[in-house]
């Protein structure tokens, strides 16, 4: 991919924050706040009994100390921190239907940190491929969000290949307290490769998973000889999809592999958005918040 010019970034970074801004204001508003709760109630402070006052909240001894009574006051603390953790593997510079899996995982992304930020809520980044390519620690506001959006447009990672393993232990050690754990990549890891790493994120923080795929690698159409390219390690090798036998034998592994992914991140409690690209990033995004308020009514 070329590097975009400074112009060309400025540009790009405009356009998402528009686009991001206007969703964020009109279709997130009321959804993230009620699928993201803070870390529950608190204490606050003590004061006097007041006529209404529920008296399981009473303060017996400080009633007892000042000789009238006194209750405890408690708050919910909502202030979360989200964590965005990207893979920026060279698999992710791979689309066939118009967009990029890259593209799409910027824009999730963003929609996902402009939604934190307006609710006043901490907001880091953190890119992997082989290795940490680059840690943001969380902050809040507008200036911040843009920061995080400059390197996820503009940065060219050193390593090619994937560690999901080593983000997610990186991860756990950046996120001291309860937050926001959001896993980003086309997971081409085995899953088992990063399985305790993700049980032990799963105690601590909400995880979800934006799980990108491209068209190309759910469903290969008979096209008849295909060359293809392992973006990671360049290893070319040459396909006949023409091959009824070999096209079910692909779709057997796809399956096979979607499913032990699934039993690792259930275990985990992982909470999966899974996107096709280039489909309508919103929608998904509008799907995963429906579904998760309807499972917490219930």
């Amino acid at each position: 991919m070329n590097e975009p010019t400074t112009i060309e970034l400025m540009k790009k970074i405009r356009r998402i924050e528009i686009r991001t801004r206007h969703l964020v204001q009109d279709l997130f508003a009321g959804n993230y706040l009620s699928v993201f709760k803070g870390r529950g109630i608190e204490f606050d402070q003590v004061r006097k009994y007041e006529l209404g006052d529920d008296v399981r909240s009473v303060d017996w001894n400080v009633t007892a100390r000042m000789g009238e009574l006194h209750v405890k006051r408690f708050v919910e603390e909502r202030e979360l921190t989200m964590l965005l953790v990207v893979d920026m593997s060279a698999s992710n510079d791979f689309g066939t239907q118009g967009q990029f899996k890259r593209d799409a995982a910027i824009e999730m992304a963003a929609m996902l940190a402009f939604s934190a930020v307006r609710n006043n809520d901490k907001v880091g980044l953190l890119l992997f491929t082989d290795r940490i390519e680059k840690y943001i620690p969380p902050r809040k506001g507008r200036k911040h969000i843009l920061r995080l959006l400059r390197e996820l447009l503009g940065f060219r990672p050193t390593g090619r290949g994937t560690d999901i393993n080593y983000a997610i232990e990186h991860a756990n050690r950046m996120m001291k307290r309860r937050g926001i754990f959001v896993l980003v990549s086309d997971f081409q890891n085995d899953p088992e490769s990063y399985r305790q790493a993700l049980l032990m994120a799963g105690k601590r923080h909400d995880l979800i998973a934006i799980d990108l795929r491209d068209p190309m690698e759910t469903n290969i159409a008979n096209v008849g000889l295909l060359s293809l390219q392992d973006a990671e390690t360049g290893e070319l090798v040459e396909v006949d999809t023409s091959d009824a036998a070999w096209r079910a034998a692909f779709a057997k592994r796809t399956a096979e592999y979607d499913a032990a992914k699934k039993r690792v991140w259930n275990a985990a409690r992982v909470d999966r958005i899974e996107l096709l690209t280039p489909e309508d990033h919103v929608g998904a995004l509008t799907r995963f918040f429906q579904r998760r308020i309807k499972r917490m009514a219930h």
